[in-house]
């Protein structure tokens, strides 16, 4: 599997959150984000299915 960059755009107020929660649970910012977007996928998996992909 290949490694893709994506960029947001997010505000100074909920980036510094972000990286309070992020310390708070002992990963960095980027570590958060995918366990965010993990978790979100599963949530929507959970209730729509498997999405297939290729």
């Amino acid at each position: 599997m290949a490694i893709k960059s994506l960029s947001i755009r997010i505000d100074e107020e909920l980036l510094h959150k972000l990286h309070i929660v992020a310390d708070y649970e002992g990963r960095s910012a980027n570590s958060q984000i995918l366990i965010l977007i993990r978790n979100a996928v599963a949530d929507y998996e959970a209730k729509n299915g498997k999405i297939e992909w290729q």
